[in-house]
């Protein structure tokens, strides 16, 4: 096939076109399982294949995708067409920042296929963490396991041939219940990447024992608690809710796509500008971000982009200025000519589609800060004289251009002088995404950094779900307003 396809591309480069691509995918497959109150509720699979094709024509790109490989000609014929209707009405051409012709494979880390263990082993773990969630206090329980599969074969006009395998598995449990007003409270827990691989092997039974005992624990401290209160404190945010807050305002406002206005129409834009790549200051020197597509055990590495650029440990903010972006080949050209100088030297890897039959955009890949030099959670709890600990994502609210949020989480710990005082409930927090940056006064050391994976975020039109992680240590924030 992979002969054909080449064949297709040189055709097609022949005919007229600048550059063509395409993204092949043998195999696409995920399975769904998930127990509500000790019933199988969900249990679900597909599978399917497709080729997707881009083809550059005088500065304007044109696609086209099918799951029937039997009429290749037919389908980049299509792909040229379409490419030819849309240069009449171009008003920016396209170029692609340059990249070299690799020839690669990348096989993400499996020691057990998850696609290989048993339905009946699978709905055993299931039933098995049922049965520890089914406690006083837990009026709805919910086990979840997600897996993926993409094999995919990437060929382009300019001599790169890549092949990827890639394996996911998202597990997740939770803990529902009411308080005496009631109102609905929730803890749930989403494993870590702390292992070297991504398979079956990294459902660690006794992790989610200990784990399912300490969200039925926490949700009726939860059920008991007193409101949080209406203040302004240091909050000291937790893995489980910093992976969020890294997302929303880190991760999307630095796609270079939603800087330049492309999803305005979507999902927001950015209060990023062009002016601020080597001189906005995002945050405090405490703050190092980077978008790294190397760590080895997360859904946000990939070996190489649906641009064939290799993956890159690509630096966002360096000591609190922003540095730099999240981009691909296109953007980068774009970005550049708009600016009238050179910003960014050349792609960090970061196109991608969610399937063949979609078109790759910037996405993040795991955007993650670095940890400090403020020692443990324990050590941070003890310097802080007001605050409170937050953890677990329950709702957030974001500004259309990132520069505001709102989150609520699903538990809160307030700290008096160095000590946790007693839980509260519908804790919140908000601010502006700056000043709040600014106000990081504490990061957490190694010991505190964690990798979480996300396995849902939406971005472009039609709208594309894409995984990734974000590795974050505790962080602490100064003078932030809670309870509203």
């Amino acid at each position: 096939m992979q002969k054909q396809i080449k064949a297709q591309i040189d055709r097609i480069v022949s005919a007229g076109a600048i550059y063509a691509d395409a993204r092949w995918y043998p195999v696409e497959e995920e399975e769904y399982l998930a127990m509500w109150n000790g019933n199988l509720k969900s249990a679900s699979a597909s599978r399917e294949s497709g080729i997707g094709v881009r083809v550059l024509y005088k500065g304007a790109w044109g696609f086209s995708a099918s799951s029937d490989m039997n009429n290749l000609p037919g389908l980049f014929e299509n792909a040229l067409d379409n490419a030819r209707t849309a240069a009449e009405r171009v008003t920016f051409p396209v170029r692609l920042a340059e990249k070299d012709a690799i020839q690669a494979a990348f096989t993400s880390p499996n020691q057990i296929d998850p696609f290989n263990v048993s339905y009946g082993e699978k709905v055993g773990f299931l039933k098995q963490m049922d049965d520890l969630l089914n406690q006083p206090g837990v009026a709805q329980r919910i086990v979840g396991l997600n897996f993926m599969r993409k094999q995919t074969i990437y060929i382009d006009s300019e001599g790169s041939e890549i092949e990827k395998s890639i394996i996911e598995v998202f597990p997740s449990i939770a803990v529902m219940g009411m308080d005496k007003e009631g109102m609905a409270h929730e803890r749930t827990f989403r494993p870590s990447r702390l292992g070297d691989t991504r398979g079956w092997e990294t459902i660690d039974q006794e992790l989610f024992t200990r784990e399912s005992e300490r969200i039925v624990r926490e949700l009726n401290q939860v059920l008991k608690a007193e409101p949080c209160p209406k203040d302004d404190r240091s909050v000291i945010l937790l893995p489980g809710i910093m992976f969020l807050q890294t997302h929303e305002t880190i991760g999307h406002p630095l796609e270079l796509d939603r800087i330049l206005g492309y999803e305005l129409a979507f999902a927001g834009g950015s209060f990023v500008t062009l002016d601020d790549f080597g001189t906005l200051r995002y945050g405090s020197e405490k703050l190092t971000a980077r978008a790294d597509a190397t760590a080895i055990n997360s859904p946000g590495s990939f070996g190489f982009d649906d641009d064939g650029v290799p993956a890159q440990d690509n630096l966002l903010i360096d000591r609190g200025i922003l540095v730099g972006a999240i981009t691909g080949r296109q953007m980068v050209e774009e970005a550049n000519a708009t600016a009238r100088k050179q910003i960014f030297q050349g792609s960090s890897g970061a196109n991608r589609a969610t399937s063949f039959f979609r078109v790759p955009i910037e996405r993040m890949t795991n955007i993650n800060i670095d940890p400090g030099d403020d020692g443990t959670l324990e050590d941070i709890i003890k310097n802080t004289e007001k605050g409170i600990v937050l953890d677990g994502d329950k709702s957030w609210s974001i500004g259309s251009n990132r520069e505001q949020f709102h989150f609520a989480t699903e538990i809160g710990w307030l700290v008096e002088d160095g000590e946790v005082t007693h839980v509260v409930k519908n804790a919140t927090y908000k601010g502006d995404t700056l000043k709040f940056y600014n106000s990081l006064s504490a990061v957490g050391d190694e010991s505190t950094w964690e990798l979480k994976y996300v396995d849902n975020c939406g971005k472009g039109q039609p709208n594309q779900i894409m995984q990734l992680g974000h590795g974050i240590p505790v962080c602490r924030f100064d003078d932030v307003r809670i309870g509203e």
